[in-house]
């Protein structure tokens, strides 16, 4: 079985040498171990020390030498607007305080679908529309690019809240 050696950042290598493509949806491209299928019809291993997001654009190299291009395919997104760009800041301030993934843009924020989310956008007077797009959210400061999916912060606050993470991940801190 051929295995995934070494994942090539977006941008540090040359997409049109990739030989195949892996094209997964946000979830599919967020693995630790996992038999990658191939547009191709082949597939290959992927064997981390941790779960990871693959980003779009990324190539995993593999044993052989050849490289295999990350694709993150569309999907069912809410796209978050909002009246000016103070406002749009504000938003991700509260999306970003529930821990959401979410791919930032000038106009726009990306994030899954969560009719919750959707409820509070609009409570607090943002706007939100269902869009098909590629979900490539932002890595956060914890993980970095490279790094791991969780992150290290702790989670002592003064007040009692939940803390979503994704993916079914949560925090509740009751004090």
């Amino acid at each position: 079985m051929t295995r995934v050696a070494e994942i090539l950042p977006a941008g540090s290598w040359t997409e049109d040498s990739a030989a195949d493509v892996f094209a997964a949806d946000y979830e599919g491209r967020h693995r630790r171990r996992m038999m990658l299928p191939l547009r191709s019809g082949a597939k290959v291993l992927l064997d981390l020390d941790h779960a990871r997001l693959l980003h779009d654009g990324d190539g995993l190299r593999l044993e052989d030498g050849r490289i295999i291009r990350v694709e993150a395919m569309a999907e069912d997104l809410m796209a978050v607007t909002a009246h000016d760009a103070l406002h749009l800041l504000r938003l991700a301030w509260h999306l970003g305080n529930r821990h959401l993934p979410a791919a930032i843009e000038e106009q726009r924020i990306l994030v899954r679908q969560d009719h919750v989310i959707a409820d509070m956008i609009r409570g607090l007077g943002g706007h939100v529309r269902t869009v098909q797009a590629p979900f490539d959210p932002e890595s956060g400061a914890y993980a970095g690019r490279t790094g791991a999916h969780g992150h290290t912060h702790d989670h002592n606050h003064d007040h009692a809240h939940s803390h979503d993470h994704g993916g079914g991940h949560h925090h509740h801190s009751h004090d």
